[in-house]
């Protein structure tokens, strides 16, 4: 019967894609067009790599010094490194071959050390492999994807509602901008279908169950060659989004989302306010717990939590239609270039105030050898994990600032404020250009708050990176 079911699913898949005519670019292109490249992403250095060949390679050398602090709610193992060294390959290509037909890889092969972690052993040699895939064109404007595929809906910065398949795809980052985040992530397994016509799009995706849950990973825990699909493909998945172009630069797109038997729907919307500024909106709502409930929810599926666990977890709530939303607005000045973003981020899942005192309150309770501050934990690493809000309200202000001070440095940043407490993370990063072939860069990363505070209690107040990168 499941076989079955996924035989129709691809035909439903298909014919969808069939619905709609030939046209324009789809509005997910569109919408990318519109946030500034992170400075902390190296140009797409194209070379020739044979007939109908594109690729972007580089080395990259990086190295970050952590300073810690003593949390008020003691922090489960294993404890944050104070050094870690990268060295990275990473390689993103794009062969176009006869017959309407293109495959496209992206990957990034890493070798670590780190404080703590002993050499050698399969931490120190890892491979992501972000994307791999086979694109088909049969008609004028009708594509076929089959493959692994970093799917993206979305145009905000901060946090994107939309993102469904953004869940447990991040795998140790150099940095913690929700922008670098968005490219350099895990793939989903997936059939894509898509259709562009004259006034829109139509995009219809399925991804298949192909592994079991597994428990949130920690830096000990990944293998050197393993593709991990327990953390994109571990349950069916289905997407369907549309955009409709309704007047001139406004083409609002709308999406359904299903997976474990809830549905959540979605809309992205975006529009030109002047020369200068673009206002959007990212809004998503479908039956969920909390972000508590559904932390409880996978660790006893996971066998990470404890059935009593529930006795000590704040926040939790039945499973009931809860939204969620970013709206926002991008500015570019005119000389120097920089282009600000500004977000208010909103989590009906997420703390209040009031799950934030209980949070704090039950774990300076607990000694460091009670599991309370693990379960507690659990929650706030499964939300990161999940790349969900762990309060409701966030605001998000993000900097890019092509050719700061002189030609060929660029310099971002932003400041992200849990409103609930007031605690804030900042971070400022930047490239400076040598040659074709050559940048280096930095990033300070700083997390400001009281003790009792979302990011004032966080083991890391801050870090520093360095960074060599080579393009080839």
């Amino acid at each position: 019967m499941r076989s079955a079911a996924r035989i129709a699913a691809l035909a439903l898949l298909l014919a969808a894609s069939a619905l709609a005519r030939a046209g324009d670019p789809p509005q997910e292109d569109r919408d990318l067009d519109l946030i500034p490249a992170s400075a902390g992403t190296p140009p797409a250095a194209a070379a020739p790599a044979g007939a109908g060949a594109l690729r972007r390679i580089f080395l990259e050398d990086a190295v970050t010094a952590s300073w810690l602090e003593d949390p008020l709610v003691p922090a489960p193992p294993p404890p944050t490194p104070r050094w870690e060294e990268r060295a990275l390959l990473d390689v993103r290509s794009e062969w176009r071959l006869p017959d309407d037909l293109r495959l496209t890889y992206s990957g990034r092969l890493n070798l670590r050390a780190e404080q703590g972690l002993g050499f050698p052993n399969h931490e120190n040699l890892t491979n992501d492999l972000r994307e791999a895939y086979a694109s088909f064109e049969p008609l004028d404007r009708l594509f076929f994807d089959a493959g692994r595929i970093n799917l993206k809906s979305g145009i905000a910065l901060g946090f994107n509602p939309t993102d469904f398949f953004k869940t447990r795809a991040v795998v140790e980052p150099l940095s913690v901008d929700p922008v670098v985040l968005r490219e350099d992530r895990l793939g989903t397994l997936m059939l894509r279908a898509e259709r562009l016509f004259t006034h829109g799009s139509l995009t219809a995706a399925y991804a298949p169950a192909v592994a079991a849950d597994s428990p949130i990973y920690t830096s000990f825990d990944l293998r050197s060659f393993n593709p991990m699909f327990d953390r994109t493909n571990a349950h069916d998945r289905w997407l369907l989004k549309g955009s409709v172009d309704v007047a001139a630069g406004l083409s609002p797109e709308i999406l359904a989302y299903a997976s474990q038997g809830r549905v959540r729907f979605g809309a992205n919307l975006a529009d030109n306010v002047g020369k200068s500024v673009v206002a959007y909106l990212e809004w998503s709502g479908g039956r969920r717990g909390t972000v508590s409930s559904d932390a409880l929810a996978f660790g006893r599926a996971t066998q990470s939590l404890p059935a009593a666990a529930a006795a000590v977890l704040p926040g939790l709530g039945a499973v009931a239609f809860r939204s969620q939303v970013a709206a926002g607005a991008s500015y570019t000045t005119a000389l120097p270039r920089i282009t600000f973003n500004l977000e208010f981020l909103y989590s009906e899942a997420g703390f209040t105030g009031a799950d934030w005192d209980a949070w704090f309150r039950t774990g300076a309770g607990a000694g460091a050898r009670s599991p309370v501050p693990g379960a507690l934990w659990y929650v706030r690493q499964y939300a990161a994990d999940q790349q969900d809000l762990i309060s409701r309200r966030f605001a998000f202000l993000r900097m890019d600032w092509v050719d700061a001070f002189i030609p060929k440095l660029e310099v971002s940043g932003f400041a992200e404020t849990d409103l609930i407490d007031g605690s804030t993370r900042l971070q400022l990063g930047a490239d400076y250009y040598l040659s074709d072939r050559w940048t280096i860069g930095g990033l300070v990363l700083r997390d400001a708050g009281g003790h009792r505070a979302d990011f004032g209690s966080l083991p890391q107040a801050g870090s520093v990176l360095v960074k060599v990168v080579r393009y080839l």
